[in-house]
């Protein structure tokens, strides 16, 4: 008899134990990667949801509270993404979105982290924020709604406002970018042609590229390194803005 055999013998319930054990503890793990993949998910939504979403229509007509001052009024659709009222840093008016182009006076949604999910949708759903109309499945408003409840990072800590400079372990936000995003973006940052070099952007609004850092670019392939941590994604950043702005 083989010991393992004989361990079942013996004590024939730890076996079925273990078993139980294991599917309990499989199903937690995928509880959690799937509220991890969510709450990624909709951070792409807040960034753009008519990109992301699979069965939501763009816009093609300006969004009715945006302001009429607001530069982005019926510009492209770009007066119904949540973060060009409500900011890269999530706090609005009381934000990076203070004073610029892209001020319109709006609070942010700092103060929805820690709400019920369900309150979120409540008020995604509601007449201000009229989405309804475009064609977003139930999920797409669960999923953002805990990113705004679960996935907001402050940035203060480590990007200061004025100059827009980041605290962080350049060399290790170089290994980790040389390793993770280098193949797509280059080693300088300019591989993609279809936007600006990384450098640049990084300098001009590093609180829109922590948050794809971390969340990931709109229905692209470029991945979400939100699992990696909050410091990883500083890291990255601080080395982004020593790369080439031209």
């Amino acid at each position: 008899m083989k010991l393992n055999e004989k361990r079942k013998v013996l004590i024939p319930g730890f076996a079925i134990l273990l078993g139980v054990c294991s599917v309990v503890a499989s199903s937690s793990t995928m509880a959690d990667e799937s509220e991890a993949y969510s709450i990624a998910r909709g951070g792409r939504l807040y960034d753009k949801w008519f990109k992301e979403s699979t069965t939501a229509k763009t816009p093609a007509v300006a969004h009715p509270y945006y302001p009429e001052s607001g530069k982005y009024k019926g510009n492209k659709a770009t007066d119904w993404r949540c973060k060009e009222c409500h900011g890269w840093d999530y706090r609005g008016k009381e934000g990076a979105y203070a004073s610029g182009k892209h001020h319109t006076g709006i609070k942010g949604i700092a103060g929805m982290a820690g709400a019920d999910p369900a309150a979120v949708v409540a008020v995604l759903k509601n007449q201000t924020h009229t989405m309804s109309a475009f064609g977003l499945e139930e999920q797409d408003y669960q999923d953002l709604a805990m990113f705004v409840s679960k996935g907001q990072v402050r940035s203060e800590a480590f990007i200061d406002s004025g100059s827009k400079k980041v605290t962080g372990d350049v060399n290790a936000g170089k290994s980790y970018f040389e390793t993770v995003c280098a193949n797509c973006h280059g080693l300088d940052g300019k591989e993609d042609d279809q936007i600006p070099p990384l450098g640049k952007v990084a300098n001009d609004n590093p609180w829109e590229v922590l948050h794809k850092i971390i969340n990931g670019q709109p229905n692209e392939e470029m991945p979400a390194l939100r699992a990696f941590g909050v410091p990883v994604a500083a890291d990255i950043l601080a080395y982004l803005q020593t790369l080439p702005q031209e």
